[in-house]
């Protein structure tokens, strides 16, 4: 049985079952009578969305019709569905799904947090679209130059990178990478674009960089990946990190980054930085 073909009964018992469980006091309709139903009708349930009762029959039966995404977002509001079952309503229904933009976050609970504590010497980080630091290991931390008692705003690694002079940067070899994360954060930005608070972002780092403007300008769009960096701290000296994302579920446009020593030296240099550190925080 092709994809098609399987995802039609599935659609059609997803449609059912949705149904069963609205009643017509959720949607505002009265009762009635003799109801052999446990939820809507297949004529309320097209009357409320606003579509042929014909046309839902044969959905919901699922026979080969086309649906568009006005349709099944009407049809979805009438069945009450959340976030997911939209989503894979869509997925059955064989039509494009475009996430809805979604404020991105700005904190993590404890468990994160205990999570990047246990990667240690291996500095770890909690990114949101817009590399705010939202939490870091100690290593990490250290590594940036990062303090996270001084009460500011969130720190954000573009700027740590762009608007201290290069001689200060923890990042070496900033010609490959820098292009990377700029073009990594345009392609979150495409979802954002016009959203006040991104961008004034861009308009203040652009004011500070003038590297970060000419690499903003090339159009660049690319998706978080692992690469090798080059780290440098004043009390160890420099270190080859393999960076690794992850997503974390529950926080929209949000990953965890792993910096993983590259070779056996990086390894112990990471392991002395945080064995000094934790002997004076």
């Amino acid at each position: 049985m092709g994809t098609t073909q399987r995802r039609r009964p599935e659609l059609a018992a997803f449609l059912r079952s949705r149904r069963a469980r609205v009643t017509p006091r959720d949607v505002g309709m009265p009762p009635g009578f003799r109801r052999r139903t446990p939820g809507l009708r297949r004529e309320e349930v097209a009357q409320l969305s606003g579509v042929g009762v014909t046309w839902y029959t044969w959905l919901e039966q699922g026979r080969p019709i086309n649906a568009s995404a006005q349709v099944l977002d009407a049809v979805a509001r009438t069945l009450r569905l959340d976030a997911p079952e939209r989503e894979h309503l869509y997925h059955l229904a064989e039509v494009p799904y475009t996430h809805p933009p979604e404020a991105i976050a700005q904190t993590v609970g404890p468990e994160i947090q205990g999570i990047l504590d246990a990667l240690e010497p291996r500095p770890a980080v909690v990114y949101n679209s817009r590399y705010d630091i939202l939490a870091a290991n100690t290593v990490y931390r250290h590594l940036f130059g990062i303090d996270p008692l001084s009460g500011g705003p969130v720190p954000n690694a573009l700027w740590r990178l762009f608007a201290v002079p290069e001689a200060e940067a923890p990042l070496l070899c900033r010609g490959p990478e820098l292009p990377v994360m700029v073009a990594t954060l345009r392609s979150a930005y495409g979802v954002h674009t016009g959203e006040p608070v991104w961008e004034e972002f861009i308009r203040g780092l652009s004011a500070a960089s003038p590297l970060f403007t000419r690499l903003w300008k090339s159009g660049d769009v690319a998706e978080p990946g692992q690469r090798v960096k080059t780290f440098r701290h004043a009390e160890v000296g420099e270190m080859r990190m393999t960076s690794v994302s992850l997503s974390v579920n529950g926080m929209p446009e949000c990953r965890i980054v792993v910096h993983t020593p590259a070779d056996e030296e990086t390894r112990r240099r990471a392991e002395a930085l945080t064995a000094k550190k934790r002997s004076h925080p």
